[in-house]
């Protein structure tokens, strides 16, 4: 079996691989330009990357991700119709008070095995949260969590009910999609069930990303690629990008730590391919700093790489 460090080498002419595909390093990204930052460039992040940073103090948090230069923020934290402790309408005054767009927000519903008994509950769950998305005034709504899929059964019911979200959150205007990890690059055969679990990686059988994709309704249901994660998974995101045209307008970008700095993500390549795709909206997310250095300054770091890099729009 292949090696992930193996994978990683193979794969240094498209993705990765440092310098030999392209990918810049912080202090080259600087030297690119000079002056102040470019104001055009709409960086968003995923407030997930802050933590209790940003929890502890929610409104001068806010101020501080728009003073780094973020336009926009997704959000994370969502549970019993309220962000965190704080009222969805008072989050929303916070972040226009602060100059940020909530764009997005990543919700999870709070059952895992999806069964044609429980459909019923899990959508009565996102009508709910679409009431009070709209009051955020969101432009996607994002399932970040992988349901149960151990067989071919599950990953139909997990369609279905992925469709269906897609139906309730159209109707208010906002487009439902789905987040990635690396399990979902696991493969399942069919007529057999096999648990998917961090250590297993069958070598046969079919991508359960790739049945997600192909069982769902592209005007009902979009991928938002965490290019970091699908590369873990011993994937080449350009390689879905040219297979899925279209279905991938959202991207977390995100490394091993500060953008850019672990050289094994070719950014360059990504977002070329990603904008020829139909690229419309991208968020930063940082996690594991591997410096000792707060979030919020990890994330500063991370937006001027983008910032400075002249393959961002």
């Amino acid at each position: 079996m292949e090696t992930k460090r193996e994978f990683l080498k193979k794969l240094g002419l498209l993705t990765v691989g440092g310098m030999v595909g392209g990918a810049m390093t912080p202090a080259m990204a600087a030297k690119g330009t000079s002056g102040a930052f470019a104001t055009n460039k709409n960086i968003g992040l995923q407030i997930y990357s802050l933590g209790r940073e940003l929890t502890d103090d929610v409104p001068n948090g806010l101020k501080k991700i728009a003073e780094i230069g973020y336009k926009s923020i997704e959000l994370a934290g969502y549970r019993d119709r309220k962000m965190g402790k704080i009222e969805v309408a008072d989050y929303r005054k916070m972040a226009d008070d602060a100059g940020l767009k909530i764009t997005g927000s990543h919700v999870n519903p709070p059952i895992r095995k999806y069964t044609k008994d429980n459909m019923g509950e899990i959508a009565d769950f996102w009508k709910q949260t679409v009431e009070d998305h709209i009051k955020l005034g969101v432009a996607t709504l994002v399932q970040p969590g992988m349901p149960t899929i151990d067989n071919h059964e599950d990953a139909a019911n997990v369609c279905e009910v992925f469709n269906k979200a897609g139906e309730i959150v159209k109707e208010a205007d906002i487009k439902w999609g789905y987040h990635n990890h690396d399990r979902e690059f696991q493969k399942i055969v069919k007529g057999e069930s096999t648990p998917q679990t961090s250590s297993h990686r069958s070598q046969k059988g079919d991508v359960v990303y790739d049945l997600m994709l192909n069982g769902t309704d592209p005007k009902l249901v979009f991928f938002e690629m965490d290019v970091y994660w699908t590369v873990m998974g011993q994937n080449d995101p350009l390689e879905y990008f040219e297979k899925y045209p279209g279905r991938f307008p959202v991207l977390h970008i995100k490394d091993r730590s500060i953008l850019g700095k672990s050289g094994m993500m070719n950014f360059r390549n990504i977002f070329t391919k990603a904008y020829e795709n139909g690229l419309e909206e991208f968020y930063v997310e940082l996690e594991n700093i591997k410096e000792d250095i707060t979030q919020f300054e990890g994330v500063k770091r991370c937006f001027t790489y983008l910032n400075k890099a002249k393959f961002v729009k």
